[in-house]
């Protein structure tokens, strides 16, 4: 409740946060947007690919030629999380690899890290977030984005109290979603592949949101920071309103769709048959708690709380999350808290990789959103006994045996460098999580 006046303090003293920004895509360009208008915080630094890309992002997102000049623009990141007038990094990159690695060089430097790369977190991020705690250091999930908020939501909940009986977020789900390819996506968000590209939105992204992968690595993140359990044949999707949240996310026993209490889930805005959900909670986050006792459960009645037919269960929903432009929030934390939004304590849940079509003996796989595979959530003691292959992997990698449709691919089923660092760092968190 302070971050206002302790930001004022910093601007009011000329020592603001510096801020260094590896990766000015969607959610790093919202997230400059409000840097004009953010007294007492500086992006220093922005690290990207196409470097004169992100300064016309930034002139598109209202900087004008003092921030502009202000900031030093880099396609090097190693650079800019070594730069002495960076004191918390943001990582998002969206790439797996990228991000562990990065990760690891703020560590070095001693410098606080924002993952908005959910991927990178589910592929090690419990091990990484062990080591920055270890050293004193913030390692934080993005504020803004759905595993931050519900994680919030999570930690209010206990705090008060009260039983944690599910949590996730809402989303737009069919079943024929996870067939689908970057050729096909648009049509679902109801824009031209010319639209999409006008507003700097990437196809294999954002079918990502689409296909289920996202919501999978996304409820990994959530299960594996709030210490939920995931379910044990993946995300079962299920149509819900706002209205019916507290009756629908319960244990089955209860007559909700849960196989137990404390557990994570996504519901659809969509129905079955593709119609819409009434007062759906497509974009916002939720948990539903349960009273420990008759008087609580008699005081969520009087205090109009949605309950279902018992009382006992109640929802607490959030109807939006505005990614990028809340982000600022993850930073000050780090900076003026010492504190993160949300971080990885554990390793419950796994997203991996589940075949779109057959695929066959030297096929390329290419990862998140692609045309190959697609997320599917899974119990992390599952994951690792099976030798499921982390969807963090499944990019760039060959297959060496044929796999039919809808299987979840192995290790053994593709060709893995075990000398890469990326995969002795997933290897390396398996066994310190797995027994």
């Amino acid at each position: 409740m302070n971050l206002h006046s302790l930001l004022q303090a910093c601007a009011a003293t000329g020592n603001p946060v510096r801020v260094g920004l590896i990766g000015a895509g969607k959610f790093g360009s919202m997230f400059l947007s409000q840097v004009s208008t953010t007294q007492g915080m500086n992006v220093t630094v922005i690290a990207d690919l196409d470097v004169p890309a992100v300064r016309n992002a930034c002139i598109g997102v209202g900087w004008d030629d003092a921030h502009i000049s202000a900031t030093r623009f880099t396609d090097d990141a190693q650079s800019l999380i070594a730069d002495l007038s960076v004191d918390v990094v943001i990582e998002a990159t969206g790439h797996p690899a990228a991000g562990l690695k990065h990760a690891g060089i703020a560590l070095a430097e001693g410098k606080h890290i924002i993952m908005v790369n959910v991927e990178a977190d589910v592929l090690a991020g419990p091990m990484m977030a062990a080591k920055f705690r270890k050293a004193g250091l913030v390692y934080s999930m993005a504020y803004g984005d759905q595993p931050a908020l519900t994680s919030e939501l999570v930690d209010w909940a206990r705090a008060t109290g009260f039983e944690v009986v599910s949590a996730g977020k809402g989303t737009k789900y069919l079943p024929e979603y996870h067939n689908v390819t970057p050729d096909e996506v648009w049509q679902h968000y109801g824009l031209t592949a010319d639209e999409a590209a006008a507003a700097g939105m990437n196809s294999q992204m954002f079918n990502s949101f689409l296909d289920g992968t996202k919501s999978a690595i996304e409820m990994a993140a959530i299960a594996n920071a709030c210490d939920l359990a995931v379910p044990c044949d993946g995300l079962a999707f299920p149509p819900c309103s706002t209205d019916d949240l507290q009756n629908m996310l319960i244990p089955r026993a209860h007559g909700g769709v849960l196989e137990a209490s404390g557990m994570v889930e996504v519901v659809s805005s969509l129905n079955r048959n593709g119609s819409e959900v009434p007062r759906d909670l497509r974009w916002g986050v939720y948990v539903v708690i349960k009273a420990p006792n008759d008087y609580t459960a008699a005081c969520f009645a009087q205090y109009g709380l949605p309950t279902d037919k018992t009382g006992q269960y109640a929802v607490m929903y959030k109807p939006f999350h505005l990614i990028g432009l809340e982000l600022g929030i993850s930073v000050l934390s780090a900076a003026l808290r010492g504190e993160s939004t949300g971080q990885s304590r554990g390793f419950n849940g796994d997203a991996v990789a589940c075949a779109k079509r057959d695929l066959a003996v030297d096929d390329m796989l290419d990862g998140e959103g692609g045309y190959t595979v697609w997320g599917k959530l899974m119990p992390a003691v599952d994951s690792v006994k099976h030798g499921a292959l982390p969807i963090g992997l499944a990019g760039g990698v060959r297959m060496v045996r044929s796999v039919l449709k809808g299987a979840v691919l192995c290790w053994d089923d593709v060709a893995i460098d075990a000398d890469d660092p990326t995969v002795q760092l997933r290897r390396e968190m398996e066994a310190m999580f797995i027994n």
